[in-house]
């Protein structure tokens, strides 16, 4: 990526592919650069950075204990799998407290992990 010459860039954090001139400071959120002119505009950019990456980072947890619960499922490994089960489900739960998934989608998640850890027992 090249920036053009006559720019000043020495504020900036280019990471998009477009780079626009501004007067003050760069906001990058989501690889695109962002311009607040007011000062409470910039710290709900820095705001919502954060809480961008928090909630990816619970979302991402949430999707490896459901993960480890399917492994467990697939090898047929009835123990591992309710074991698996008792620790994802309060980290699945606390996604929907957090306001990162809804909480119709952890009840669903759930019964269905449990349906199948259930069904394992039988077969």
């Amino acid at each position: 990526m090249t920036a053009p010459t006559s720019l000043d860039y020495s504020t900036a954090t280019l990471l998009a592919d477009v780079v626009l001139p501004r007067r003050r400071s760069f906001f990058v959120l989501d690889r695109i650069e962002h311009m607040a002119n007011i000062a409470s505009a910039r710290k709900r950019i820095r705001q919502t950075a954060k809480r961008t990456a928090r909630n990816t980072a619970r979302k991402s947890r949430m999707r490896t204990f459901i993960k480890k619960v399917e492994t467990a499922i697939a090898a047929g490994n009835q123990e591992e799998a309710r074991e698996a089960l008792r620790l994802a489900q309060p980290e699945i739960q606390r996604a929907a407290t957090k306001g990162v998934v809804h909480h119709n989608t952890v009840a669903r998640k759930i019964s269905r992990l449990s349906a199948r850890v259930k069904a394992l027992a039988s077969a």
